[in-house]
């Protein structure tokens, strides 16, 4: 492989690499939307989380919504936890692509 390849791959990766404090920027200020998921990558659960919140935001009204806000809330604060390891996981992935 030319050292123009692996500058380049190196550039690439760089450029699309995700920051595991973006993530958790994200994860503070919009975690309840799932947007520190969209940001990692975790489509399906980033979805599922701005559902959950969406749906416990319009039935806290009649009082069941709150279980689904405390399942969101559980969640966010396992998120703390495993942020780290998605966006490892997700930069790892990327340079098997760019390979």
């Amino acid at each position: 492989m030319a050292m123009s390849d692996v500058s380049r791959q190196m550039m690439m990766y760089d450029a699309q690499k995700k920051s595991v404090g973006v993530a958790f920027i994200l994860w503070f200020f919009l975690g309840y939307l799932g947007a520190h998921r969209f940001y990692a990558g975790k489509t399906f659960t980033a979805i599922s989380q701005f559902a959950l919140t969406v749906l416990g935001g319009v039935l806290a009204m009649v009082g069941v919504g709150f279980v689904f806000l405390g399942i969101v809330g559980i969640w966010l604060i396992v998120d703390i936890f495993l942020l780290p390891g998605i966006i490892r996981s997700y930069n790892v992935s990327l340079v098997g692509k760019l390979v």
